[in-house]
């Protein structure tokens, strides 16, 4: 259950940021929060991460549907024995569920963290909570992998 209260955490505070975004900012307004480094700039995604897929929002709403049915899944199998996953699948959840939210309500995503690497002067496309929800719960799961021993992982299949 505590899982499911972490996605829920995660839905509610990308759902805050953005609308904070949408009320406040105007579309492309960027304020500098770390001159050079870090911005809060106001942009839209209609496609998936990097902007790939521009405009595919029936296969985004299918693939993220499937992609909550498994997760649920997995959390009731596998995450509820091994908390790291159920970290890892509750991020999951949150992060699919907040963007899949802004493409049912308004066909694109809300994006607003901005990150200037400045030695190599890369700017890293422009992301948001349901993202870095998303990232933060693959990588929790690919440490999971590692740290489970091959025992468990056959024994859980």
């Amino acid at each position: 259950m505590r899982y499911y209260i972490l996605a829920v955490v995660m839905i509610v505070l990308d759902q805050v940021t953005k609308w904070l975004v949408l009320r406040y900012m105007d579309l492309w307004q960027s304020i500098p929060v770390i001159e050079g480094f870090f911005y809060l700039t106001s942009h839209r995604n209609r496609g998936a991460a990097w902007g790939i897929l521009q405009g595919q929002m029936t296969f985004f709403y299918i693939v993220t549907v499937l992609v909550i049915i498994a997760v649920i899944y997995y959390m009731q199998t596998y995450g509820r024995y091994r908390p790291l996953a159920g970290v890892a699948l509750g991020l999951i959840l949150g992060g699919a569920i907040g963007n899949f939210i802004d493409r049912l309500v308004h066909q694109e995503v809300v994006d607003f963290f901005d990150f200037v690497i400045p030695v190599i002067n890369y700017n890293y496309p422009i992301f948001n909570i349901a993202d870095a929800s998303l990232v933060v719960g693959v990588i929790c799961m690919i440490i999971q992998s590692f740290i489970e021993k091959p025992t468990e992982r056959s024994a859980s299949k």
